[in-house]
């Protein structure tokens, strides 16, 4: 009896041990790791271990938990085909990828990290290089993720993008000078008078940002027609970030390459762009809103749907434009 009370015992204490252990390791993890562990990894379910309990509770109930849990899978596609990723928990760099296809290399630079007990902000740029050779730009995205320490794991609470223009980069300078130097030859009577034909010769509808507004439309259009047939296994997006590509280097069903950033955000030329009605699978049909925002007296909103067929109304008829809008020729 005395010997298996001894053995009860001595598993027990081998048991707290074992916890304690993996419980110091865990708190032990660095926000920077959890950052790299939480957007790098390949494990399944690396990037919902580091969202906030109600981030999480929220996306359980959107039913895309799934999805997210499939996260690591995009980042081995990185390791393929001449693509190497590396990833630095220490140092001036957190991450790294190069493709040998294109001598392209893409550095992602640690410009501050600022601890503040259970806080910690880290303030991240984005560096390219071809060939060896840095690629200038006057336009440099500055990326802060805040985390925060939630049941002994760090999560990401926060995430803000500025962008800072250099004054002082060559390029920017350059196009400056060349622009003013180009605008200076031209008499200013032959400049009006060119200026006055060219708003003459154009039609009505591309007046302003409504027409600018209609070019995003028919953009979309095509976009969703060529990732339809080029990823039949899911048919149309109701998701505009898919026709993105920002940060990918090959396009795929979640980085097509099809549309620039500013217009997948949703946002652009004072409209809002939306998707929606992709079901089944593959989805086989989607419908398109563009409702002007902010100033948009005047204005009007247009629809479309997979038919290709765009239609317009007035803003306050937007719900009722696929039924009864005007058909844009």
């Amino acid at each position: 009896m005395r010997k298996l009370a001894v053995i009860l015992i001595s598993c027990l204490l081998s048991s707290a041990a074992v916890w304690a252990k993996s419980s110091a390791q865990q708190t032990s993890q660095t926000a920077r790791q959890a950052l790299i562990e939480m957007f790098f990894s390949k494990e399944s379910g690396s990037l919902l271990k580091h969202l906030p309990a109600v981030t999480r509770a929220a996306l359980e109930k959107a039913g895309v938990m799934q999805n997210l849990r499939q996260y690591g899978l995009l980042v081995s596609q990185l390791q393929t085909q001449g693509k190497t990723l590396q990833t630095f928990e220490t140092g001036p760099v957190i991450l790294s990828t190069d493709d040998s296809k294109t001598g392209q290399k893409t550095e992602i630079a640690v410009e501050s990290d600022t601890p503040e007990g259970d806080q910690e902000n880290l303030q991240l740029s984005i560096r390219t290089y071809k060939d060896g050779r840095p690629q200038r730009t006057p336009l440099m995205p500055v990326i802060v993720f805040a985390m925060q320490m939630e049941s002994g794991v760090w999560t990401l609470n926060e995430v803000g993008v500025t962008m800072r223009m250099s004054l002082t980069d060559p390029e920017l300078l350059k196009s400056i000078t060349e622009g003013v130097k180009a605008r200076a030859a031209v008499p200013p009577q032959l400049a009006m008078q060119a200026a006055g034909q060219a708003a003459m010769q154009r039609p009505p509808s591309t007046f302003g940002s409504e027409g600018n507004a209609l070019t995003a439309v028919r953009k979309i259009l095509a976009a969703e027609t060529t990732y339809a047939a080029t990823y039949p296994a899911v048919g149309f997006t109701c998701n505009l970030a898919e026709l993105d590509g920002f940060g990918a280097t090959e396009a795929n069903e979640h980085q097509a390459m099809l549309i620039d950033s500013g217009l997948a955000s949703g946002r652009q030329h004072g409209y809002a762009f939306t998707l929606s009605g992709c079901t089944g699978a593959p989805a086989a049909a989607f419908h398109l809103t563009a409702a002007p925002i902010g100033e948009g007296f005047g204005r009007r909103g247009f629809c479309a749907d997979q038919s290709g067929a765009i239609r317009s109304s007035a803003p306050e008829n937007a719900a009722t434009c696929q039924v009864s809008g005007t058909p844009v020729p």
